[in-house]
Protein backbone atom coordinates (compact mmCIF):
# COMPACT_ATOMS: atom_id res chain seq x y z
CA UNK A 1 0.00 0.00 0.00
CA UNK A 2 0.91 3.78 -0.79
CA UNK A 3 1.29 5.70 2.58
CA UNK A 4 2.05 9.74 2.82
CA UNK A 5 2.85 10.67 6.15
CA UNK A 6 2.86 14.19 6.95
CA UNK A 7 4.62 15.73 9.78
CA UNK A 8 7.60 14.03 11.18
CA UNK A 9 7.74 14.61 14.69
CA UNK A 10 7.54 12.16 16.92
CA UNK A 11 3.80 10.42 15.77
CA UNK A 12 5.00 11.12 11.66
CA UNK A 13 8.07 9.04 12.32
CA UNK A 14 7.53 6.26 14.13
CA UNK A 15 3.97 5.67 12.16
CA UNK A 16 5.69 5.90 9.15
CA UNK A 17 8.75 4.14 9.67
CA UNK A 18 6.63 0.94 11.32
CA UNK A 19 3.90 1.17 8.79
CA UNK A 20 7.31 0.54 5.89
CA UNK A 21 8.21 -2.54 7.87
CA UNK A 22 4.95 -3.94 7.22
CA UNK A 23 5.55 -3.82 3.16
CA UNK A 24 4.49 -0.83 2.58
CA UNK A 25 5.87 2.06 0.50
CA UNK A 26 6.00 4.81 3.12
CA UNK A 27 6.91 8.22 2.03
CA UNK A 28 7.31 10.80 5.28
CA UNK A 29 7.38 14.65 4.25
CA UNK A 30 7.76 17.99 6.52
CA UNK A 31 8.26 21.71 5.29
CA UNK A 32 11.87 21.64 7.21
CA UNK A 33 14.64 20.94 5.07
CA UNK A 34 17.21 20.69 7.40
CA UNK A 35 15.09 18.08 9.03
CA UNK A 36 14.15 15.90 5.80
CA UNK A 37 18.21 16.36 4.88
CA UNK A 38 19.36 14.94 8.10
CA UNK A 39 16.61 12.29 7.82
CA UNK A 40 17.60 11.09 4.36
CA UNK A 41 21.35 10.93 5.80
CA UNK A 42 19.76 8.69 8.61
CA UNK A 43 19.52 10.95 11.37
CA UNK A 44 17.00 11.31 13.88
CA UNK A 45 16.30 14.37 14.90
CA UNK A 46 14.76 14.03 18.51
CA UNK A 47 16.05 10.93 20.95
CA UNK A 48 13.33 7.83 20.66
CA UNK A 49 14.84 4.28 21.60
CA UNK A 50 15.01 1.78 18.42
CA UNK A 51 13.28 4.02 16.18
CA UNK A 52 16.78 4.85 14.29
CA UNK A 53 17.01 1.46 12.99
CA UNK A 54 13.73 1.04 12.20
CA UNK A 55 14.25 4.01 9.87
CA UNK A 56 17.84 3.20 8.42
CA UNK A 57 16.64 -0.57 7.70
CA UNK A 58 13.28 0.57 5.85
CA UNK A 59 15.23 3.32 3.75
CA UNK A 60 18.33 0.86 2.94
CA UNK A 61 15.00 -1.97 1.44
CA UNK A 62 13.64 1.10 -0.36
CA UNK A 63 10.20 1.26 1.34
CA UNK A 64 10.42 4.19 3.42
CA UNK A 65 11.27 7.83 1.52
CA UNK A 66 11.33 11.55 3.46
CA UNK A 67 10.66 15.08 1.44
CA UNK A 68 9.46 17.89 1.76
CA UNK A 69 7.75 17.89 -1.76
CA UNK A 70 3.88 17.21 -0.16
CA UNK A 71 2.16 17.18 -3.88
CA UNK A 72 4.74 14.18 -4.72
CA UNK A 73 4.22 12.34 -1.97
CA UNK A 74 0.37 12.23 -1.79
CA UNK A 75 -0.30 12.68 -5.72
CA UNK A 76 -1.26 8.54 -5.64
CA UNK A 77 -1.05 7.64 -2.08
CA UNK A 78 -4.13 5.43 -0.95
CA UNK A 79 -3.94 6.47 2.43
CA UNK A 80 -2.64 10.15 3.61
CA UNK A 81 -2.29 10.65 7.35
CA UNK A 82 -1.98 14.07 8.74
CA UNK A 83 0.59 13.95 12.12
CA UNK A 84 1.76 17.71 12.47
CA UNK A 85 1.27 19.36 15.61
CA UNK A 86 -1.70 21.24 17.06
CA UNK A 87 0.03 23.18 19.27
CA UNK A 88 -2.71 24.80 22.48
CA UNK A 89 -3.39 28.44 21.10
CA UNK A 90 -3.80 31.35 23.89
CA UNK A 91 -7.40 30.43 25.06
CA UNK A 92 -6.21 26.73 25.46
CA UNK A 93 -7.62 25.38 22.50
CA UNK A 94 -5.76 23.56 19.60
CA UNK A 95 -4.76 25.26 17.20
CA UNK A 96 -5.63 23.72 13.97
CA UNK A 97 -3.75 25.84 11.22
CA UNK A 98 -1.24 22.81 10.12
CA UNK A 99 -3.77 20.37 9.85
CA UNK A 100 -5.94 22.51 7.52
CA UNK A 101 -3.18 23.72 5.39
CA UNK A 102 -2.29 20.25 4.72
CA UNK A 103 -6.16 18.86 4.27
CA UNK A 104 -6.10 21.53 1.64
CA UNK A 105 -2.35 20.82 0.33
CA UNK A 106 -3.92 17.24 -0.50
CA UNK A 107 -7.02 18.01 -2.19
CA UNK A 108 -4.70 20.09 -4.34
CA UNK A 109 -2.53 16.69 -5.44
CA UNK A 110 -4.37 14.15 -4.90
CA UNK A 111 -4.74 12.25 -8.49
CA UNK A 112 -6.94 9.44 -7.23
CA UNK A 113 -8.85 7.81 -4.33
CA UNK A 114 -7.90 8.12 -0.95
CA UNK A 115 -8.19 7.92 2.65
CA UNK A 116 -7.48 11.15 4.64
CA UNK A 117 -6.68 10.74 8.06
CA UNK A 118 -5.65 12.71 11.18
CA UNK A 119 -3.83 11.20 13.39
CA UNK A 120 -2.61 14.38 15.40
CA UNK A 121 -4.74 14.44 18.28
CA UNK A 122 -7.52 17.26 17.76
CA UNK A 123 -10.94 18.40 18.94
CA UNK A 124 -14.32 16.98 17.62
CA UNK A 125 -15.67 18.12 14.42
CA UNK A 126 -12.14 18.47 12.78
CA UNK A 127 -12.82 15.52 10.43
CA UNK A 128 -15.69 17.63 8.94
CA UNK A 129 -12.98 20.80 8.58
CA UNK A 130 -10.68 18.34 7.28
CA UNK A 131 -13.34 16.95 4.80
CA UNK A 132 -14.34 20.14 3.89
CA UNK A 133 -11.02 21.92 3.16
CA UNK A 134 -10.07 18.74 0.69
CA UNK A 135 -13.00 19.34 -1.23
CA UNK A 136 -12.55 22.60 -1.63
CA UNK A 137 -9.15 21.84 -2.90
CA UNK A 138 -10.27 19.37 -5.40
CA UNK A 139 -13.57 21.49 -6.13
CA UNK A 140 -11.16 23.97 -7.28
CA UNK A 141 -8.79 22.12 -9.59
CA UNK A 142 -11.97 20.76 -10.79
CA UNK A 143 -11.26 17.44 -10.06
CA UNK A 144 -13.82 14.84 -9.22
CA UNK A 145 -11.53 12.47 -7.45
CA UNK A 146 -13.77 10.45 -4.42
CA UNK A 147 -11.85 10.38 -0.68
CA UNK A 148 -12.70 9.90 2.77
CA UNK A 149 -12.06 10.73 5.86
CA UNK A 150 -11.34 8.92 8.95
CA UNK A 151 -9.95 9.83 12.63
CA UNK A 152 -6.94 7.88 14.38
CA UNK A 153 -5.65 8.94 17.35
CA UNK A 154 -2.38 8.25 18.35
CA UNK A 155 -1.46 6.56 21.82
CA UNK A 156 1.92 6.53 21.83
CA UNK A 157 4.28 7.51 24.64
CA UNK A 158 7.73 9.10 23.99
CA UNK A 159 10.27 6.62 25.15
CA UNK A 160 8.50 3.55 23.83
CA UNK A 161 6.78 4.86 20.49
CA UNK A 162 8.15 2.13 18.73
CA UNK A 163 7.01 -0.92 20.79
CA UNK A 164 3.73 1.08 21.36
CA UNK A 165 2.75 1.23 17.41
CA UNK A 166 3.80 -2.27 17.09
CA UNK A 167 2.17 -4.15 20.23
CA UNK A 168 -0.54 -1.74 20.95
CA UNK A 169 -3.35 -1.98 23.55
CA UNK A 170 -5.65 -1.02 21.02
CA UNK A 171 -6.23 0.97 17.81
CA UNK A 172 -9.00 3.24 17.32
CA UNK A 173 -10.22 4.31 14.39
CA UNK A 174 -13.16 6.34 13.25
CA UNK A 175 -14.28 6.45 9.46
CA UNK A 176 -16.92 8.24 7.59
CA UNK A 177 -17.30 5.46 4.66
CA UNK A 178 -17.32 1.33 4.28
CA UNK A 179 -14.47 2.24 1.66
CA UNK A 180 -12.50 4.17 4.58
CA UNK A 181 -12.80 1.58 7.06
CA UNK A 182 -12.05 -1.58 4.71
CA UNK A 183 -8.91 -0.02 3.87
CA UNK A 184 -7.83 0.79 7.35
CA UNK A 185 -8.91 -2.86 8.53
CA UNK A 186 -6.46 -3.80 5.64
CA UNK A 187 -3.30 -1.49 6.92
CA UNK A 188 -3.71 -2.43 10.62
CA UNK A 189 -4.24 -5.93 10.02
CA UNK A 190 -0.52 -6.94 11.23
CA UNK A 191 -2.84 -6.60 14.57
CA UNK A 192 -5.04 -9.14 16.44
CA UNK A 193 -8.57 -8.21 14.66
CA UNK A 194 -9.91 -7.37 18.56
CA UNK A 195 -7.38 -4.72 18.91
CA UNK A 196 -8.58 -2.49 15.84
CA UNK A 197 -11.78 -0.63 17.61
CA UNK A 198 -13.73 0.84 14.88
CA UNK A 199 -16.75 3.59 16.33
CA UNK A 200 -17.84 7.05 14.79
CA UNK A 201 -15.44 10.12 13.87
CA UNK A 202 -16.47 11.90 16.78
CA UNK A 203 -15.78 9.67 19.53
CA UNK A 204 -12.60 8.77 17.86
CA UNK A 205 -11.24 12.31 18.04
CA UNK A 206 -12.64 12.56 21.75
CA UNK A 207 -11.09 9.40 22.34
CA UNK A 208 -7.49 10.71 22.83
CA UNK A 209 -8.18 13.52 24.71
CA UNK A 210 -10.40 11.45 27.52
CA UNK A 211 -8.00 9.26 27.61
CA UNK A 212 -4.89 11.64 28.50
CA UNK A 213 -7.24 14.14 30.73
CA UNK A 214 -7.88 10.56 33.11
CA UNK A 215 -4.37 9.87 33.19
CA UNK A 216 -3.59 12.69 34.01
CA UNK A 217 -5.98 13.44 36.59
CA UNK A 218 -4.70 10.37 38.39
CA UNK A 219 -1.38 11.90 38.19
CA UNK A 220 -2.87 15.38 40.03
CA UNK A 221 -4.76 13.74 42.17
CA UNK A 222 -1.31 11.69 43.85
CA UNK A 223 0.03 15.04 44.14
CA UNK A 224 -2.90 16.59 46.54
CA UNK A 225 -2.74 13.64 48.07
CA UNK A 226 1.13 14.02 48.48
CA UNK A 227 0.17 17.43 50.03
CA UNK A 228 -2.29 15.96 52.67
CA UNK A 229 0.19 13.41 53.52
CA UNK A 230 3.01 16.06 54.11
CA UNK A 231 0.09 17.71 56.31
CA UNK A 232 -0.70 14.57 58.69
CA UNK A 233 2.82 13.31 58.90
CA UNK A 234 1.64 10.17 56.85
CA UNK A 235 3.64 8.26 53.68
CA UNK A 236 1.99 8.71 50.67
CA UNK A 237 4.52 6.22 49.14
CA UNK A 238 2.16 3.49 51.78
CA UNK A 239 -0.69 5.41 50.77
CA UNK A 240 -0.09 4.77 47.14
CA UNK A 241 0.21 0.95 47.93
CA UNK A 242 -2.53 0.80 49.49
CA UNK A 243 -5.22 2.34 47.29
CA UNK A 244 -3.31 0.55 44.32
CA UNK A 245 -3.66 -3.16 45.31
CA UNK A 246 -7.72 -2.05 44.49
CA UNK A 247 -8.15 -4.07 41.11
CA UNK A 248 -10.48 -0.55 41.09
CA UNK A 249 -7.81 1.60 40.51
CA UNK A 250 -4.42 -0.09 39.86
CA UNK A 251 -0.65 1.13 39.93
CA UNK A 252 -0.23 2.87 36.40
CA UNK A 253 -0.55 6.35 36.86
CA UNK A 254 -0.62 6.96 40.42
CA UNK A 255 2.96 7.99 41.06
CA UNK A 256 3.21 11.72 43.19
CA UNK A 257 6.39 13.78 41.60
CA UNK A 258 6.89 16.98 40.71
CA UNK A 259 4.37 17.44 37.94
CA UNK A 260 3.85 16.37 34.29
CA UNK A 261 5.14 17.61 31.03
CA UNK A 262 5.39 16.63 27.53
CA UNK A 263 3.35 17.59 24.42
CA UNK A 264 0.15 15.49 25.18
CA UNK A 265 -1.17 15.95 28.97
CA UNK A 266 -0.92 19.43 29.53
CA UNK A 267 -2.01 20.25 25.93
CA UNK A 268 -5.19 17.69 25.73
CA UNK A 269 -6.41 18.73 29.31
CA UNK A 270 -6.52 22.41 28.10
CA UNK A 271 -7.91 21.57 25.15
CA UNK A 272 -10.84 19.32 26.51
CA UNK A 273 -11.71 22.10 29.16
CA UNK A 274 -11.70 24.52 25.84
CA UNK A 275 -14.19 22.21 24.17
CA UNK A 276 -16.44 21.74 27.03
CA UNK A 277 -16.53 25.50 27.50
CA UNK A 278 -17.30 26.35 24.39
CA UNK A 279 -20.62 24.23 24.83
CA UNK A 280 -21.18 25.96 27.91
CA UNK A 281 -20.12 23.41 30.16
CA UNK A 282 -17.28 24.17 32.76
CA UNK A 283 -15.51 21.24 33.63
CA UNK A 284 -14.36 22.03 37.17
CA UNK A 285 -12.73 18.86 37.17
CA UNK A 286 -10.05 19.41 34.66
CA UNK A 287 -9.71 22.98 35.95
CA UNK A 288 -8.33 21.59 38.77
CA UNK A 289 -6.07 19.06 37.21
CA UNK A 290 -4.18 21.76 35.41
CA UNK A 291 -4.61 24.42 38.33
CA UNK A 292 -2.87 21.25 40.92
CA UNK A 293 -0.69 20.38 37.93
CA UNK A 294 1.04 23.78 37.49
CA UNK A 295 1.24 24.15 41.32
CA UNK A 296 2.96 20.72 41.94
CA UNK A 297 5.94 22.33 39.76
CA UNK A 298 6.95 25.02 41.86
CA UNK A 299 6.68 22.40 45.28
CA UNK A 300 10.56 21.49 44.93
CA UNK A 301 11.43 25.17 44.89
CA UNK A 302 9.69 25.36 48.06
CA UNK A 303 11.51 23.24 49.88
CA UNK A 304 14.88 23.82 48.54
CA UNK A 305 13.72 27.57 49.88
CA UNK A 306 13.14 26.51 53.24
CA UNK A 307 15.99 24.23 53.62
CA UNK A 308 18.10 27.31 52.65
CA UNK A 309 16.22 29.72 55.06
CA UNK A 310 14.91 31.45 52.69
CA UNK A 311 17.67 32.74 51.12
CA UNK A 312 19.14 31.30 47.59
CA UNK A 313 21.58 34.17 47.03
CA UNK A 314 24.99 32.53 46.02
CA UNK A 315 23.91 28.79 46.62
CA UNK A 316 25.06 26.41 44.13
CA UNK A 317 22.49 23.47 43.02
CA UNK A 318 22.68 20.11 40.88
CA UNK A 319 19.95 19.17 38.58
CA UNK A 320 19.63 15.39 37.73
CA UNK A 321 17.33 15.22 34.78
CA UNK A 322 15.89 17.41 32.74
CA UNK A 323 13.21 15.82 29.93
CA UNK A 324 9.87 15.87 30.65
CA UNK A 325 9.85 11.93 31.34
CA UNK A 326 12.86 8.69 31.01
CA UNK A 327 13.78 8.15 27.43
CA UNK A 328 12.91 10.91 25.61
CA UNK A 329 14.83 14.83 24.82
CA UNK A 330 11.33 16.20 24.83
CA UNK A 331 11.60 19.10 27.40
CA UNK A 332 7.90 20.94 26.43
CA UNK A 333 5.99 22.12 29.41
CA UNK A 334 9.20 19.83 31.54
CA UNK A 335 9.14 20.61 35.37
CA UNK A 336 12.86 21.43 34.71
CA UNK A 337 12.01 24.52 33.38
CA UNK A 338 9.53 25.85 36.05
CA UNK A 339 12.11 24.83 38.85
CA UNK A 340 15.44 26.52 36.66
CA UNK A 341 13.20 29.72 36.03
CA UNK A 342 12.15 29.28 39.62
CA UNK A 343 15.52 28.98 40.75
CA UNK A 344 17.63 31.32 38.74
CA UNK A 345 14.97 33.67 39.87
CA UNK A 346 15.83 33.28 43.74
CA UNK A 347 20.15 34.03 42.62
CA UNK A 348 20.76 30.29 42.59
CA UNK A 349 23.30 28.84 40.18
CA UNK A 350 22.58 25.53 38.50
CA UNK A 351 24.69 22.49 37.36
CA UNK A 352 22.18 20.79 34.57
CA UNK A 353 22.95 17.14 33.91
CA UNK A 354 20.47 14.87 31.81
CA UNK A 355 21.48 11.60 29.22
CA UNK A 356 20.23 12.90 26.07
CA UNK A 357 17.97 16.28 26.65
CA UNK A 358 21.29 18.49 27.47
CA UNK A 359 21.93 19.96 23.38
CA UNK A 360 17.73 20.71 23.57
CA UNK A 361 17.99 22.56 26.90
CA UNK A 362 20.59 24.59 26.11
CA UNK A 363 19.03 25.44 23.00
CA UNK A 364 16.05 26.39 24.67
CA UNK A 365 17.87 28.30 28.04
CA UNK A 366 20.52 29.72 26.06
CA UNK A 367 24.14 30.01 27.72
CA UNK A 368 22.11 32.37 30.79
CA UNK A 369 24.25 33.43 33.60
CA UNK A 370 23.93 31.06 36.14
CA UNK A 371 23.53 27.90 34.41
CA UNK A 372 26.18 25.19 33.35
CA UNK A 373 25.74 21.91 31.81
CA UNK A 374 27.56 18.77 32.22
CA UNK A 375 28.25 16.35 30.45
CA UNK A 376 29.08 13.54 33.79
CA UNK A 377 25.96 13.32 35.97
CA UNK A 378 28.67 13.10 39.00
CA UNK A 379 30.72 16.08 37.79
CA UNK A 380 27.20 18.01 38.57
CA UNK A 381 27.61 17.70 41.53
CA UNK A 382 30.89 19.62 41.90
CA UNK A 383 30.99 22.61 44.68
CA UNK A 384 26.68 22.17 44.67
CA UNK A 385 25.07 22.90 47.86
CA UNK A 386 22.63 19.93 46.93
CA UNK A 387 21.23 17.88 44.01
CA UNK A 388 17.65 18.29 43.12
CA UNK A 389 16.17 14.51 41.14
CA UNK A 390 14.05 15.76 38.93
CA UNK A 391 13.35 13.18 35.89
CA UNK A 392 13.77 9.15 36.66
CA UNK A 393 16.50 7.92 34.40
CA UNK A 394 17.74 4.81 35.34
CA UNK A 395 21.18 6.65 35.68
CA UNK A 396 19.92 7.55 38.63
CA UNK A 397 18.67 5.30 40.34
CA UNK A 398 21.92 3.77 42.05
CA UNK A 399 24.12 6.58 42.54
CA UNK A 400 27.29 6.10 44.48
CA UNK A 401 26.29 8.25 47.46
CA UNK A 402 29.70 8.05 48.92
CA UNK A 403 31.02 9.81 46.38
CA UNK A 404 27.58 11.92 45.95
CA UNK A 405 28.49 12.81 49.79
CA UNK A 406 32.21 13.77 49.00
CA UNK A 407 31.11 16.26 45.70
CA UNK A 408 28.58 18.01 47.17
CA UNK A 409 29.50 20.90 49.24
CA UNK A 410 26.52 20.71 51.32
CA UNK A 411 24.81 16.71 51.95
CA UNK A 412 21.25 17.65 51.09
CA UNK A 413 18.74 16.19 48.47
CA UNK A 414 15.61 16.76 46.76
CA UNK A 415 13.94 13.88 45.34
CA UNK A 416 11.37 15.18 43.05
CA UNK A 417 10.49 11.47 42.08
CA UNK A 418 10.57 9.75 45.34
CA UNK A 419 13.46 7.42 44.84
CA UNK A 420 15.37 7.20 46.95
CA UNK A 421 15.33 5.59 50.46
CA UNK A 422 14.89 8.68 52.67
CA UNK A 423 16.00 6.67 56.23
CA UNK A 424 18.85 5.51 54.43
CA UNK A 425 20.09 8.75 52.91
CA UNK A 426 19.56 10.56 56.59
CA UNK A 427 21.20 7.78 58.17
CA UNK A 428 24.62 8.30 55.80
CA UNK A 429 24.16 12.69 56.84
CA UNK A 430 22.53 13.71 53.94
CA UNK A 431 19.08 16.08 54.37
CA UNK A 432 16.33 14.61 52.25
CA UNK A 433 13.21 16.01 50.71
CA UNK A 434 10.79 14.05 49.14
CA UNK A 435 7.36 14.24 48.29
CA UNK A 436 4.98 13.41 50.09
CA UNK A 437 6.96 11.49 52.77
CA UNK A 438 8.09 12.40 56.31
Amino acid sequence: MRIAVIGTGYVGLVTGACLAGFGNRVTCVDVDEEKIRGLQEGTVPFYEPGLGDVILSNQRAGRLAFTTALPEAVRDARVCFITVGTPSDVDGSADLQYVLEVAEQIGAALEGPSVVVTKSTVPVGTADRVRHCVARALEARGAGIPFSVASNPEFLREGAAVADFLHPDRVVVGADAPEAEETLRELYSFLPQEKVLFMDIRSAEMTKYAANALLATKISFMNEMARICELVDADVEKVRLGIGSDGRIGYAFISPGCGYGGSCFPKDVRALRHTALQKGYSPRILQAVEDVNEAQKHVLFQKILRHFGGELGGRVLALWGLSFKPNTSDLREASSLVLIQDLLGAGASLRLHDPVALEEARRLLGNRPGLAFLTDHYEALEGADGLVLVTEWDLYKQPDFRLVGQKLREKAVFDGRNQYSGPELRRRGFAYYAIGRP
